[in-house]
């Protein structure tokens, strides 16, 4: 309840200064051009934010950019298709495990190594089920926690900070409308992010300072190092229905060059529930599931 009051206070409060703020600005173009059009101001804010709907994806994997945009997602093995549970009961056919691609050319030795040697555990049924952050309750990190589907994400736009919130488990993500980053950043599951607004319906996201620990680019466990630089440009579908994500990763030590993908989510018009991911994800079926975090000291 308290989260939901919060997200409720900071959108009613954004709202009618945005209102007022719009209300004085149309009424100066009108009264400077009768009759004329109102145009779209260059920084004008897109409407992200709302206790009544959220931004939801059913997809789990990275979707292929525009043309244009150089190097895609790490894609499945050849050799091993990929098939999900969802696309499993649609077709027939049995789901199998995500095996990525650890022959791209892109990826440095080191980091293909790690990917096979992440296959081959997966392959050898040492692991059952190869780790997600989502279904083993860790927080997805950047850019990977935009991946996390079926459950929607919710934001909060103040004029300072944009805060990024998904209902599954309420991780929160800060965005500072700031041009410079911090001298020195702690690594960390979210990093430190900065923003702008664009072209009046885009923000634009700049990450830094991402910790490697059970984080991974995609769901294909593609690794990176501290170097990782992720840009992220959220951009409202005309129409306000659908929010597009084009993301590119740069890290040097791990790639040979950038990658570049996608993601896009549906206007889900409900309210926030606050779903805990660790109430009785246990494993129930011996799959040898990797365990779920635990702190180890109290935090109070």
């Amino acid at each position: 309840m308290m989260l939901r009051s919060m997200v409720k206070l900071a959108s009613s409060a954004l709202r009618q200064s945005t209102l007022a703020g719009g209300v004085f600005a149309g009424l100066v173009v009108a009264a400077a051009l009768p009759g004329a059009a109102l145009a779209e101001p260059p920084n004008a804010i897109p409407p992200l934010a709302s206790t009544d709907f959220g931004w939801q994806s059913n997809v789990s994997d990275w979707q292929e950019p525009p043309p244009g945009h150089g190097h895609g997602p790490i894609k499945p093995d050849p050799d091993h298709p990929y098939t999900s549970n969802a696309e499993g009961a649609r077709t027939g056919r049995p789901p199998t495990k995500r095996i990525g691609n650890y022959k791209d050319p892109i990826l440095k030795p080191w980091a293909a190594a790690q990917m096979k040697a992440s296959n081959d555990e997966a392959l050898s049924h040492a692991l059952k089920i190869p780790f997600a952050a989502q279904a083993r309750c860790y927080p997805g990190g950047v850019p990977g926690q935009l991946l996390f589907p079926f459950e929607p994400f919710y934001v909060i736009q103040t004029p300072k900070i944009v805060y990024m919130m998904w209902q599954r488990d309420q991780w929160v993500r800060r965005i500072f409308l700031t041009d410079k980053h911090s001298e020195t950043v702690k690594p960390s599951w979210f990093g430190e992010s900065i923003g702008r607004y664009e072209n009046g319906d885009t923000l634009v996201i700049d990450t830094i300072g991402l910790q490697t620990k059970n984080a991974y680019v995609d769901n294909f466990r593609t690794p990176f190092t501290e170097k990782l630089h992720v840009v992220e440009r959220l951009t409202l579908e005309p129409g306000g229905k659908f929010l597009t994500g084009i993301v590119t990763v740069t890290d040097p030590n791990t790639f040979n060059a950038p990658l570049t993908m996608k993601q896009r989510w549906f206007k889900a018009e409900q309210t926030m529930l606050e779903t805990i991911c660790a109430e009785n994800n246990q494993d129930y079926f011996k799959q040898g599931l990797f365990p779920l975090p635990e702190a180890k000291k109290f935090d109070f």
